[in-house]
């Protein structure tokens, strides 16, 4: 849709109309049940050399970002390109445990509740609360290619900030969707063997779900993580940290993982919502490859408990429309439970 490029029995349907046609659900991503308000935190956004430039500005210091826009993304309906992160060292940090120490989120609970009312029976809205501070450090405020550096010369300091993150979090958010209407949370993003291997996994990423789960669990919620990275070295620690749902979960030949390895691991206790690697439903992808891997994938998750049948991550902006119509035919052809494991 956002390429513009959809054949012409589906052009100018919004996307719900489209997931209507194609006999899909909706993942229902946009519900929310808060807003972000910082106090004291001035915001100021400038363009520079062909940059988005983004100071937060406190008391105690500023930090800024930057974001590169071109036209080949947006052609594709891709977001800019983060070319500078807020935090390059201990000054930086500072001034973040300044920022999160005025942060505060404010219940939004009738706008869930219109959008759940939106969404009606066409899916369960899934709430995204943020990421696991740990992470959000590494992808969003020190960014991959510094993070690690950074762990190396100043950890004393980092972990102090993941303490203050952390903290505010147990005594602000948590409470927010503790109490909310919300049934699904999205807590934990793009976790992966690379950036969050085992050792940090474990001494960073456990601890804090093992304080999270049981009270989000307490309260009849479930949550999710969006696992659209390679998780082939941290299937276990995913079902030790709590987590309900994989969502997004992306398997082989785009990344060493298979679905039959996972089911091995997690058997049914973790629902895996995936199955569809994205790139089976590009043009450079034979359909006889393509039809053959849904035959097994069929088999594989035979009879059909805890799976939810997604592509994984997106429908790419190069993906072949008609195959997305001809899962929904699979599936009304081999979905119905339970499953044979052959067709």
């Amino acid at each position: 849709i956002l390429t513009h490029t959809m054949p012409a029995q589906y052009e100018g349907l919004s996307l719900r109309e489209l997931e209507r046609a194609l006999h899909v659900g909706t993942p229902a991503r946009d519900g929310r049940i808060f807003t972000v308000r910082r106090e004291g935190v001035e915001v100021v956004q400038y363009w520079k050399e062909g940059k988005q430039f983004t100071e937060y500005r406190t008391p105690v210091g500023a930090v800024r970002t930057a974001m590169h826009f071109a036209a080949d993304l947006d052609a594709q309906g891709l977001p800019g390109r983060v070319e500078e992160f807020p935090l390059k060292g201990p000054a930086d940090y500072r001034v973040w445990e300044w920022i999160i120490e005025h942060t505060y989120w404010d219940p939004a609970y009738d706008d869930y509740r219109a959008y759940d009312a939106e969404i009606g029976d066409d899916g369960l809205p899934m709430v995204a609360v943020g990421d696991v501070p740990f992470h959000e450090f590494l992808l969003d405020l020190a960014g991959y290619d510094d993070a690690f550096y950074q762990l190396a010369d100043h950890r004393r300091e980092i972990e102090h900030l993941l303490g203050v993150m952390t903290e505010v979090q147990r005594e602000r958010l948590w409470p927010v969707i503790l109490h909310s209407p919300a049934r699904l949370i999205l807590h934990g993003v793009h976790l992966s063997s690379q950036f969050t291997p085992p050792p940090l996994f474990e001494k960073y990423i456990l601890p804090y779900y093992a304080e999270f789960m049981p009270l989000v669990h307490a309260a009849g919620k479930a949550v999710a993580m969006h696992a659209d990275n390679d998780t082939s070295q941290i299937l276990e620690l995913i079902e030790r940290a709590g987590w309900d749902m994989v969502e997004c979960f992306i398997t082989a030949p785009m990344v060493p993982v298979t679905l039959e390895r996972a089911r091995e691991v997690w058997g049914n206790r973790v629902i895996i919502w995936g199955g569809i690697p994205s790139l089976l439903l590009s043009p450079s992808v034979p359909e006889s490859e393509f039809r053959e891997y849904m035959d097994k994938l069929f088999r594989t998750i035979a009879p059909g408990d805890a799976f939810i049948l997604g592509v994984a991550d997106n429908v790419m902006p190069d993906s072949l429309i008609e195959r997305v119509a001809l899962v929904s035919e699979m599936v009304e052809e081999r979905g119905w439970y339970p499953i044979q494991a052959e067709g």
